[in-house]
């Protein structure tokens, strides 16, 4: 363990897996809660189609992505509030329309296997140290947001209508959340890749689900699975020369069916289930 730590790209990558983790931990807890686990698929596979177009264009692949991303977002936002295509039905649309249009793309570059690896799958030890600041700075806008509006946020996912009727901006709230999704989706490509980026959306706050008794419990317990998910898949990764992202989202998985197997015991402690009365008869 310590040869581990003593790594400089190995303290880097742990450094930004706690600060994405955490960021996507406290955006799960809002993503579960109102159900909206499909957009985080959607927009990370959505964001295939951006890093095409900045490989393409010569541009930065990541800010390429992050534009459309929340422009994809934006749209699947805008026609969902019509009401005239349901949610999941605007998802279906623009998830395969959004990649086949990144793989078109792609097909157009001589030079792209290697780079669209490592969007596709992560590879969170290759961070260098510009990259850090620049997660640093994400991570501290977003958490800083989600922490201003967490009340807002969480009367949403509560009950939309009745946020309406109390005078919440809910439209200006949801392109804000959605915003915060595609954009912390696109800095997480990093860490594990935009085929498991949608899991880490998910599963943190799903065992923090599965444990919790409040939401600020929920949101601490996610927080927490995040975290050491990053350190124990970045271990693993490196003890057994696993990919690292898939190694993340694996161990983040090991503790939700953890956490549902002793939710599931500890309920049945609470709530044993009564003795059925003999039949007529039988004393």
């Amino acid at each position: 363990m310590t040869e581990f730590l003593s790594y400089g790209f190995i303290q880097r990558a742990l450094l930004t897996g706690a600060l994405l983790g955490a960021t996507c931990a406290v955006l799960a807890v809002f993503v579960v809660l109102r159900r909206m686990a499909f957009i985080g698929v959607g927009i990370s596979h959505a964001a295939l189609g951006g890093v095409a177009l900045g490989l393409l264009a010569g541009v930065s692949p990541v800010a390429a992505a992050g534009a459309f991303s929340v422009g994809v977002a934006w749209v699947i936002g805008w026609i969902t509030r019509k009401g005239e295509v349901s949610e999941d039905t605007a998802i279906g649309i623009f998830f395969p329309t959004a990649m086949a249009l990144g793989v078109a793309l792609i097909s157009l570059s001589r030079a792209y296997r290697q780079d669209l690896l490592g969007y596709l799958f992560g590879n969170i030890l290759s961070v260098g140290p510009g990259d850090l600041w620049f997660l640093l700075g994400l991570s501290g806008v977003s958490l800083g947001i989600l922490t201003l509006f967490f009340k807002e946020f969480l009367f949403l996912g509560v009950d939309e209508e009745a946020a309406k009727a109390a005078g919440l901006p809910a439209t200006f709230l949801n392109y804000l959340l959605l915003s915060i999704m595609a954009v912390t989706i696109v800095a997480a490509m990093k860490l594990v890749g935009i085929i498991l980026v949608s899991a880490f959306l998910v599963i943190p706050a799903a065992t923090g689900q599965t444990l919790a008794r409040s939401v600020r419990g929920m949101v601490a317990l996610s927080v927490a699975s995040a975290l050491v998910s990053v350190f124990m898949g970045l271990w693993l990764s490196w003890l057994w020369n696993l990919p690292s992202g898939a190694s993340i989202v694996l161990f983040a998985a090991v503790l939700f069916f953890a956490a549902y197997l002793s939710g599931t015991l500890r309920n049945r402690r609470a709530h044993p289930s009564p003795i059925p009365p003999p039949p007529p008869g039988v004393t």
